[in-house]
């Protein structure tokens, strides 16, 4: 017999946190759509893109805002979830089904993802920095490797 949790189904409630980071996104969300990114292109000086994953587990649509750095044709984006100590939903949904579509601006393009290693990490990370430099302070909040992530054009 299960434990018992004193919630109802044994779930646990969202925290107070993540459900207003949920709405707040979802704000955003709309708006960068609505003005094909004219409202929320931008974020702490730093170019916004609306990342669309599946859900590996429910298989429910999600859009992600999220900083990117442009290189060359493709975009790069970090799984850092503010330092969290796991990687954010939006990264395994991605590693799943890593052909997806996203939105820079008016543009809607399908892309497919793939983690940086090795050197092209090494290249990429202190460019990222540069553009988003609380990165790097998220990184030392945590102790995984927090995810590059390289978004090619199909």
């Amino acid at each position: 017999m299960p434990e018992p949790t004193g919630k109802p189904n044994g779930r646990s409630f969202p925290k107070l946190g993540d459900v207003a980071f949920r709405a707040v996104s979802a704000v955003h969300t709309f708006l960068y759509r609505r003005t094909g990114g004219k409202l929320g292109g931008r974020l702490a000086g730093s170019p916004v893109l609306l990342l669309d994953t599946v859900g590996r587990k429910t298989g429910a649509p999600r859009t992600s805002p999220l900083l990117y750095l442009p290189d060359g044709d493709r975009l790069v984006i970090v799984a850092s979830k503010g330092g969290a100590p796991r990687d954010p939903v939006w990264w395994l949904n991605l590693k799943a089904r890593p052909k997806t579509t996203v939105q820079v601006g008016p543009r809607r393009m399908t892309v497919e993802a793939e983690e940086a290693r090795g050197p092209e990490r090494d290249r990429l990370w202190p460019k990222l920095t540069a553009m988003y430099p609380s990165y790097g302070d998220y990184q030392k909040k945590t102790p995984r490797t927090i995810p590059v992530v390289i978004l090619r054009p199909l």
